[in-house]
């Protein structure tokens, strides 16, 4: 499957629906003004035409871009495809409408609605008439196992050769090509071995992936391995994979099981996207605007507390370490200097509420989190965001892995300058802590959007304020 060409398929689609509503628009506007023009010769030498056909059909590509609709582009239901494309175009057109057309001289609000209207009708027609057709063929071709999404099976027994009996033998394919499996239990022989072929442990999937290019991996194990459940996610969510798990009954009676389409194998599915791709965009547009604004307004208090380090103990002003963020990604986290100079020269140790390690002025800087005022300058930078989990040495890291394994999973995201676990729980002293406000972050992973943000950095600020930092 060549991912690239699917791509510039929709996007060239886009662009052409845009540019034929947008063209067909502007002469029915052009017609309405005036009924006895030539028509497509005053459309053809308008300067307003030019300049709508040259920026408009991209501004439109730009905006699905923002809103994530070229992303996964071979698992596209045309149902969910109609709906989201009517979505972004009542969005879209009334922007367009308020930005270009609404000052255009009208007889009455009733012609500036049916404007809309048109406008709305053709754009949508037009766009969902190209996405229908390209998701069409793609779901033909799915469904005939023309193409496939190399698929890997987690378990190797009962459950796992009964769903792959029953996949194979769907007359309509849903596109996974399976590629072989991994077991969980180690035994001397797998009743999926006579299907499919047996390609290791399931501690060594990530080189399985890499290996054999999965897209797409499905967790099909016994009950008796239901105990290793939590292993095998926290392993896998290091991977952009969709991850697919065979349900219980008590799942399906939860509610948890969503079905997609009616002759598929019942399965709870994981996306590998945390957070929708517009307010992905909109995340780091906050982490940049909010962080040049705080740059800005506590650049006094930067002064303040450059003189206040420099003049309460010996030492550089600024402390840089490195920590670990999204990905295992190692970076350098820059701040305030609040511990007298050489304060830790050997293993590296957590700084606690009565540290002696930590000076008197820098007490007063943890407390109401001056400290951290430079890392701001690391968000510009893109290594952390406003908000995420607190970022951590790698030294605490792989002590933390030991007794917390789902630990892993808050490197699929940026560390941030605040977080859920610093504003439930504050700092941690020595790693038990660490992983009791790891919970608070795993929430935070799961339920991840902009409005979590804003109440966060809400309640940071709050807690800034009345000095009720831990």
């Amino acid at each position: 499957m060549n991912k690239t060409l699917q791509t510039i398929k929709y996007v060239v689609a886009d662009y052409i629906a845009a540019l034929i509503a947008w063209s067909l628009f502007f002469a029915y506007r052009k017609y309405s003004y005036s009924p006895d023009i030539d028509l497509w010769d005053s459309v053809l030498h308008d300067r307003n035409f030019i300049f709508g056909i040259s920026l408009i059909p991209l501004a439109w590509v730009l905006f699905y871009t923002i809103l994530g609709s070229y992303r996964r582009i071979y698992h596209k239901s045309r149902l969910k495809e109609i709906g989201q494309t009517l979505g972004a175009t009542i969005i879209g057109v009334t922007v367009l409408f308020f930005v270009l057309i609404i000052d255009d001289l009208v007889k009455s609000n009733y012609q500036l609605f049916k404007y809309m209207l048109v406008l709305f009708v053709l754009h949508f027609g037009f766009t969902a008439l190209f996405r229908f057709i390209l998701t069409s063929v793609t779901a033909y071709k799915i469904h005939n196992r023309i193409i496939g999404f190399n698929t890997l099976v987690i378990g190797g027994n009962g459950r796992a050769t009964k769903m792959y009996e029953e996949m194979e033998s769907n007359f309509r394919s849903l596109g996974n090509k399976f590629i072989g499996f991994v077991n969980v239990k180690e035994s001397d022989s797998y009743m999926l071995s006579e299907y499919l072929p047996h390609l290791g442990h399931y501690k060594d999937v990530n080189d399985v992936v890499k290996k054999y290019g999965v897209e797409e991996v499905i967790i099909a194990i016994d009950p008796s391995e239901h105990e290793f459940i939590r292993s095998i996610i926290t392993t896998l969510n290091g991977s952009n994979l969709i991850i697919k798990i065979i349900p219980d009954m008590r799942d399906i009676l939860l509610g948890m099981v969503k079905m997609t389409a009616i002759f598929q194998a019942p399965l709870i599915q994981i996306f590998p996207e945390i957070m929708p791709n517009w307010q992905i965009v909109v995340k780091r547009l906050m982490d940049i605007v909010i962080s040049i604004i705080a740059l800005i307004v506590l650049s006094p208090v930067f002064i303040f507390t450059i003189l206040g380090v420099w003049l309460t103990s010996k030492g550089p002003v600024f402390y840089s370490h490195e920590r670990i963020g999204i990905n295992g990604k190692p970076f350098k986290m820059v701040k305030f200097r609040s511990m007298y100079q050489n304060a830790e020269n050997d293993v590296p140790r957590l700084s606690s509420e009565n540290d002696p390690r930590i000076t008197p002025f820098g007490r007063f800087m943890r407390k109401v989190r001056l400290d951290e005022i430079p890392q701001f300058y690391t968000v510009l930078k893109g290594d952390m965001s406003l908000v995420g989990y607190r970022p951590e040495r790698q030294y605490f890291i792989d002590q933390i892995v030991k007794k917390a394994p789902h630990y892993k999973l808050l490197l699929k995201i940026k560390p941030g300058i605040t977080s859920w676990g610093q504003v439930k729980f504050g700092y941690a002293e020595n790693v038990d802590e660490m992983i009791e406000r790891l919970k608070y972050d795993i929430l935070y992973l799961e339920n991840m959007s902009i409005a979590v943000d804003i109440k966060i950095l809400f309640y940071t600020l709050l807690i800034v304020m009345l000095g009720r930092g831990k």
